[in-house]
Order: C-alpha cells, then sequence, then structure tokens
C-alpha cells in the first residue's frame, strides 16, 4: 500500500513538472511576442535628413556654427553601429524605459528608465537607441512641417518623408532581400523640438516631443490596419493624437528584369497632421531625433534581428505667401549626390 501510494505521489510530481515546464513555455513565448530577447540587436542605417525652403531654413550641426546649410546626413550626428533595443516611451516622465528581465528570461513587469547620457548611441550592453541633435534657424517667420514623399526622376529613390526596409542584393540568387526584416513597421521617430533664446540657451517654454510612426498600417503577420501602441503611463497611445504623426506603408519591388542597383519604390501617405511648430523670424530652434525599437508595438518579435533602414526625414518650412521644395534623394551605391536643388 506504501508503495503503492509512493509511485502515486511520484506521478503526481511528475505531472505538476510537466505543467509547470509548458506554463513556462507559454510564458516565454507571451513575453517574447514584443520584447525579444536582449542578444537580439537591429542597428539603424542610411538615415538621412534634409531640409530645404525658399523661406531661408537653415541647419547645422552646432548652434553656433559658421556655415549653415540645407541638409544634413543622420550619420554626423551619431554613430551608424549604435545598436536598438526595444524601449519605450512615457509621457508622463518624458524618458524612455526599458523592460526588466529576471534570471529566467522572463519580464518581471518592473521598468529600468534610461537617459540619452547613458543609453543613447551606445554599441554596448547599454545601448538602447539612437538620438541625432541639429539646430535650425530662419530669417522669416514660418510654419515648419514633415513633407510627403514622393517619386521625383528616373535613378533616384524619392524625397519626402519615409522609413522602409533596405533592399539587400544577393548575387548568387540575384535578387533583393527585405534588409528591414519587419522592424520598418517597429521602429519609431521621435522629434524633439526646444526654442532657444539669448546666448542659445532653451527657453521657460517646455520642448514638444513628435512621434511619427511609419508603416502603422501593415504587421508581420500580413494583417493590416492601424493598431494603436498602448503606453505604460496607462494611455492608449505614447503620446497625444495632436503629437502623433502616422503614415501609411512605404515598400519598394524588384524591376523586371532585375537589376542590382535599381529598386521601384511605393511611398507611404500620411494619415494625420504633418505640421510640427512655428518658428518666429530670426529665430533658432535644437532638434533631437530619436530612433527605437517600440516594445510596445506588436510588430517587436524575434524576426528582428540586424535590421538595416532607409529613412528620410524631410522638413519644409512655409511663409503666409507660401513656398517649399523637396530634395531628390539618390540612393547610396550609385555615384551621384544628392543635390540642393528643389524639385519643380
Amino acid at each position: 500500500m506504501a508503495e503503492k501510494t509512493k509511485n502515486t505521489n511520484r506521478a503526481l510530481f511528475i505531472f505538476l513538472y510537466f505543467v509547470l515546464v509548458v506554463t513556462l513555455l507559454l510564458l516565454l513565448t507571451v513575453s517574447s511576442y514584443a520584447w525579444f530577447n536582449r542578444s537580439k540587436t537591429t542597428r539603424v542605417s542610411n538615415v538621412t535628413t534634409y531640409v530645404t525652403t525658399v523661406a531661408g531654413l537653415e541647419i547645422a550641426l552646432t548652434p553656433d556654427a559658421e556655415v549653415w546649410g540645407k541638409q544634413l546626413d543622420f550619420l554626423d550626428m551619431v554613430s551608424e553601429t549604435a545598436p536598438l533595443r526595444p524601449v519605450t516611451w512615457s509621457e508622463k516622465d518624458q524618458i524612455f524605459y526599458a523592460a526588466v528581465y529576471g534570471f529566467d528570461g522572463r519580464l518581471t513587469g518592473s521598468w529600468l528608465p534610461l537617459s540619452d547620457e547613458r543609453n543613447a548611441n551606445r554599441d554596448n550592453y547599454e545601448g538602447y537607441y539612437c538620438v541625432g541633435t541639429f539646430y535650425a534657424r530662419t530669417t522669416d517667420p514660418v510654419s515648419i512641417s514633415l513633407t510627403s514623399a514622393v517619386d521625383v526622376e528616373e535613378g533616384t529613390s524619392g524625397a519626402g518623408t519615409y522609413l522602409v526596409g533596405t533592399p539587400l542584393w544577393d548575387p548568387e540568387e540575384i535578387k533583393h532581400y527585405n534588409g528591414g526584416q519587419g522592424a520598418e513597421n517597429a521602429v519609431r521617430i521621435g522629434i524633439k523640438v526646444t526654442r532657444l533664446g539669448d546666448n542659445n540657451l532653451p527657453t521657460d517654454e517646455a520642448p514638444l516631443f513628435f512621434i511619427y510612426e511609419p508603416n502603422c498600417d501593415t504587421h508581420a503577420d500580413g494583417s493590416a490596419g492601424y493598431i494603436a501602441t498602448p503606453s505604460i503611463d496607462g494611455t492608449d497611445s505614447l503620446v497625444p493624437a495632436d503629437r502623433l504623426i502616422t503614415q501609411t506603408a512605404s515598400v519598394w519591388e524588384e524591376t523586371y528584369p532585375v537589376e542590382k542597383d535599381v529598386q521601384i519604390y511605393t511611398f507611404g501617405e500620411f494619415t494625420s497632421f504633418t505640421e510640427l511648430f512655428d518658428m518666429e523670424a530670426n529665430s533658432k530652434v535644437k532638434i533631437q531625433f530619436y530612433i527605437w525599437l517600440e516594445g510596445q508595438d506588436v510588430d517587436c518579435t524575434n524576426a528582428i534581428e540586424e535590421a538595416q533602414i532607409l529613412a528620410n526625414i524631410q522638413f519644409v518650412a512655409t511663409t503666409e505667401s507660401g513656398g517649399s521644395g523637396l530634395v531628390p534623394i539618390y540612393p547610396s551605391g550609385n555615384g551621384r549626390d544628392a543635390s540642393d536643388t528643389p524639385v519643380e
């Protein structure tokens, strides 16, 4: 009788152990849905910033620069090797947070506060997101907006604002692969605007933080339609609606016959406002670009690793009399440089 009871207890123990293992596997599967393993990293490349206008808007890397121009390369602002790991923005605290994992690899439900000084543009275990900083000035009162993406001419990939996975050439298969690996659906770009006063110091006015959400209507599982990204602050979206800029998917496809350096791009359309801020005559602003993988996004999954992103963020400044311009974007590798000449 004692032996039978012992065998029954052993069988019950094995059954409970099996149930516990299955439960753990389910928890691990759920936790990897939006917050993948920390060893996986995504890298941003080919991010270019263009500004063009007939109204006198100029940009530079420092507020007291001797030379101001119309365009800047993002790589002049931040290292290309800086990795991206899942984080999320807190509008309440005005900082980013990363999820905290336990020793068993599961989410603990707590959050690690991040800072630009410690966690931005770091090519090590502390690197979570990228930040690029530049300054803008104007001689005229202007309204600053993001430009819609448009095709311009043969041999160029377009102009305006968009984000898409980089086409990667496979010489053996004679075709391109999507280097974004779906990360283009989970990447966010934040635009933080700080007004400057005398001596290039920030004014008392609180900075504005906008979030640009590209490819908002496509998902890694093939489904379509916009899914709002919830905030850890308890709100339905990361920032208020008047500071959330959404855009439909931008995609590329092969030419026929296939050409190594040529693809056909179809750019997404904005589904929200694009206006950012106004500038008074002879004023300056500090603009910071934040690029991150949004861990609360449904497309932030284990499939994203070592992604390569092709993006362009282009501002336009308009006056009361109107006037704007677009700069054509030449894909890397074709031996041509972008021109400052506005597209007619």
